[in-house]
């Protein structure tokens, strides 16, 4: 009976053990994992890195905009710079005019994310600001940045040395201009050796322009219901409109289904100062 009772306090223990144990591993699967180290956000960087999210959102100002006292509309652009510094650690924020050089916005945001969620979080908090909440959204447009995919040292190593080596020279820019741009499937459905040849002969007429233009590409096939953003910086127009004529001319140009449609341009100033340009 003795020899019974402790066989049962053992094969208890037994159990107990092993529900202990699946209680531990349970408990660690079930555990939130700790939220992975957000990277401080340096302008220099991020503009330079592959896996960042641009979020580009076009505003129209409402006719009641006029409506709210000039005080109020003043005070505005503080309220903006205060939002800007509470996501600094988060996203980079960009604020350009447009009013007056565009039908459709007065306005628009480039935001650069590492978490698209980020961003998205910003430009909810922006529609709660007293200019926010006097202006509807035209478009918005969401891109990703990756590694060069075509003129790489790899498979284009002259024209990827050329790239490397037209610097942007002259004042800084005063004039941004952003392009969306879609492929037709056909583009899609070329090998990736016939399209490096094309990329190739898109590139060749673009190195004279790069003392003049800045560019930079977002990749938004999946993201939107465009293939591309191309983002151009700017102190020289007359340059950037032959640069596109230059892109115009080539046989890539065939493939495109869309280019512009619209094409935003507008000017370079601090957040508070577009602000205020729309509140005079």
């Amino acid at each position: 009976m003795q020899r019974l009772s402790i066989r049962n306090r053992y094969a208890s223990l037994v159990a107990g053990a092993i529900i202990a144990i699946m209680t531990m591993q349970t408990a660690s699967v079930a555990a939130p994992q700790p939220a992975a180290d957000t990277l401080p956000i340096e302008r220099s960087r991020i503009l330079t890195q592959p896996g960042v999210f641009g979020v580009f959102t076009m505003f129209k100002l409402r006719p009641e905009w006029n409506k709210v006292s000039a005080t109020e509309r003043m005070n505005s652009a503080a309220e903006v710079a205060a939002l800007i510094e509470k996501h600094k650690d988060n996203v980079l924020v960009d604020l350009y005019l447009t009013r007056g050089l565009e039908t459709n916005s007065d306005f628009f945001f480039r935001i650069n994310a590492y978490d698209l969620a980020q961003a998205q979080t910003f430009m909810r908090e922006f529609r709660s600001t007293t200019i926010g909440k006097n202006a509807d959204i035209f478009d918005t447009l969401v891109g990703v940045t990756k590694p060069l995919n075509y003129i790489t040292k790899a498979k284009s190593p002259e024209l990827n040395a050329g790239l490397g080596s037209a610097t942007y020279t002259g004042d800084a820019p005063r004039y941004v201009i952003v392009i969306p741009v879609k492929k037709s499937a056909e583009w899609w459905n070329l090998s990736f050796e016939q399209r490096l040849k094309e990329m190739e002969s898109h590139t060749v007429p673009t190195l004279p322009y790069l003392v003049n233009v800045k560019r930079k590409l977002y990749h938004a096939t999946g993201l939107d219901d465009i293939d591309f953003i191309t983002y151009f910086e700017t102190n020289d127009l007359i340059a950037f409109n032959n640069l596109l004529i230059a892109l115009a001319s080539v046989p890539e140009n065939k493939y495109h289904v869309r280019w512009g449609n619209p094409t935003t341009l507008g000017t370079i100033l601090s957040p508070e100062n577009v602000i205020k340009a729309l509140s005079e």
